[in-house]
């Protein structure tokens, strides 16, 4: 088996994309309050800060900066798995997750920005929505409320800024 390393930096900040096995369920908005509980209690083992995050039926996106000396993500997103996975799963079921997750080091504040919009305006690219205010499972209602971006960001209404595309 090819050992896989990851880039474990106290203090850094993570892009994550986490999906499930079944790209066609929706299961992660069907049952968002047992991913927020079980992200809640991960939380208090595994100290971080969610700089954005978009929660979308089948897989989720994240932009994460670790607070823990050791940068532990990889027990934050075991806990957060196995979390829902108890919470929303038949005993003896497998998991509904992919076993791997990827990820990414934010090495710059224009790589940052771009990971952030790339998250806000996701549910947007995969046609969930037709404005990114529509979705209810973003951070973006929070850049909004603390004046960071305007509640028309991304719409026809107001052009984009920045680029939007895959995160470099």
């Amino acid at each position: 088996m090819v050992g896989y390393r990851r880039n474990r930096i106290a203090g850094a900040t993570y892009f994550f994309t986490v999906t499930l096995r079944d790209r066609s369920s929706d299961l992660l908005v069907r049952k968002i309050d047992a991913l927020r509980a079980a992200w809640q209690a991960a939380a208090t083992r595994v100290p971080h800060t969610v700089i954005a995050a978009v929660v979308l039926p089948d897989h989720l996106h994240a932009v994460l900066r670790m607070d823990d000396a050791t940068a532990n993500y990889p027990r934050l997103w075991q806990d957060i798995k196995k979390g829902f996975t108890r919470r929303t799963s038949q005993p003896g079921k497998p998991s509904a997750w992919q076993s791997r997750y990827w990820e990414r080091t934010v090495r710059d504040e224009s790589e940052l920005q771009a990971v952030v919009d790339y998250v806000h305006i996701n549910p947007l690219k995969h046609g969930l929505v037709t404005t990114v205010a529509d979705w209810p499972h973003s951070t973006f209602h929070r850049y909004v409320q603390r004046g960071h971006l305007p509640p028309d960001w991304a719409s026809d209404a107001l052009p984009m800024s920045g680029t939007h595309g895959e995160p470099l």
